[in-house]
């Protein structure tokens, strides 16, 4: 019995974590979770980053939520993103930045 647990934990764990991403929203505009990261200067770099397709691919989706926004409206169901289909494809760039960034203020104490 005692081997199921975490089973049955990590079960609970993802049905709370599509619930959590359900009740934030953003999905219901188009979003995905990396489009709604708070704009600093590593994510601008990563933003830079990006192949040309993925960055318009996100312009597009910013600027579909933006005018349903404005028209308080949501997507039809059927064309929300769900949590199954959200890549996290900043990440990887706002990884590589995060990391260069570190390595030149090591370099700048030496």
């Amino acid at each position: 019995m005692a081997s199921r647990a975490p089973a049955a934990t990590s079960r609970l764990m993802v049905g709370f974590r599509k619930w959590y991403y359900n009740a934030c929203g953003f999905n219901k505009l188009g979003l995905m979770r990396d489009d709604t990261i708070n704009e600093d200067s590593d994510v601008k770099e990563a933003v830079r980053r990006l192949p040309e397709q993925v960055y318009n691919d996100r312009m597009f989706r910013i600027k579909r939520a933006l005018d349903l926004s404005m028209k308080h409206q949501i997507l039809p169901k059927d064309q929300w993103t769900k949590y199954e289909e959200d890549a996290h494809y900043l990440e990887p760039y706002l990884d590589e930045v995060i990391r260069e960034r570190k390595e030149k203020e090591e370099w700048a104490k030496k």
